[in-house]
């Protein structure tokens, strides 16, 4: 029965030489037949830069209610920008989460293909303009996670003993968002349907996350108990999100994960990059995870199809309103 989430050191998938990049398929394999979640070391990205990227987000949550809300995610067309406390409910069965956030992503101009066929996770952020170097640092953030997520489904084919590059093409013109997350502390008193993000799966294909020293990520493990994903340093924790189930017929995991803040002095931040394939991208089984024996589970269905449906449960219909 799984009691923690494994480290995987990643630098060999980043290796020319096969057998390497194997070995870590291997790891990534165990990882996702279980959990669906593990610790990325070996990634590459200097922890300078992921401080830098923390002292930006603080930043910007420092700024008055009046600035953060002309940034509001309800003014926006594909879903970027600010969101207050209680905005959003993850779990259904819950009370509205206990966070604050901010949502950015690539922009794309009004003549992309895809902008002009209106898809809504096309477009452009709502960028803080008082806070100078905040474009850049996003962006510089958002091309190194790109990376990290490109590698990690190609690891994903090799374990699934499919060409190294077989989900290469699905993740042209990819929905990528980085989201800022500010949990402040979790009341003494707090009920026991409040929680900073409520039990939820993460809807793409790929997060990273990287979170402060606080800790308060939880995953449900097999027995149903909450086990804890306190902070490594120099890592990641990335885990699978529900097209993976859908690609891999069931075989991998899409796994429940929460967060409390249980420090009752000081907010709670984290910054979760969700990697996910292009809108019209179709999404089903693939063949190793299909047989006789093992029919496909799942219909088939296009990536803006399952977000646009996942937006709608956890932010309502109107969630676009001026």
């Amino acid at each position: 029965m799984l009691t923690t989430i494994p480290v995987i050191d990643f630098s060999g998938a980043f290796s020319d030489a096969a057998l390497s990049r194997k070995r870590v398929a291997a790891e990534l394999l165990k990882a996702a037949t279980t959990v669906g979640f593990f610790y990325m070391a070996g990634h590459g990205v200097p922890q300078d830069f992921v401080e830098r990227q923390f002292g930006f987000m603080r930043r910007l949550f420092a700024l008055p209610d009046a600035e953060k809300q002309a940034l509001s995610l309800r003014r926006s067309k594909c879903r970027r920008g600010y969101e207050a406390i209680g905005d959003q409910t993850l779990d259904l069965t819950s009370l509205p989460d206990q966070k604050e956030s901010y949502y950015c992503g690539f922009d794309f101009p009004a003549d992309h293909p895809f902008v002009v066929a209106g898809y809504d996770s096309y477009g452009v952020s709502f960028w803080p303009e008082s806070i100078p170097g905040f474009r850049e640092q996003m962006y510089a953030y958002m091309e190194a996670h790109k990376r990290l997520c490109e590698k990690v489904m190609q690891t994903l084919a090799l374990s699934l003993e499919l060409d190294e590059n077989y989900f290469d093409s699905t993740f042209v013109d990819p929905l990528v968002t980085l989201r800022l997350v500010r949990y402040p502390p979790h009341p003494a008193d707090a009920s026991d349907k409040l929680f900073g993000a409520g039990a939820h799966t993460d809807w793409g294909s790929v997060t990273t996350l990287a979170q402060d020293d606080l800790g308060g990520l939880e995953v449900k493990g097999g027995d149903g108990a909450w086990i804890p994903a306190p902070p490594i340093p120099s890592t990641f924790v990335v885990n699978l999100g529900d097209m993976i189930p859908r690609w891999t017929n069931g075989r991998f995991k899409s796994n429940l994960h929460r967060v409390i803040n249980r420090n009752q002095a000081k907010d709670r931040y984290s910054i979760p990059y969700f990697y996910s394939p292009r809108y019209t991208a179709r999404i089903e089984p693939v063949p190793t995870c299909v047989s006789k024996e093992h029919p496909a589970a799942y219909e088939a269905c296009t990536a803006g199809e399952h977000l646009a449906e996942m937006v709608r449960l956890t932010y309502g219909a109107d969630y676009a309103a001026a």
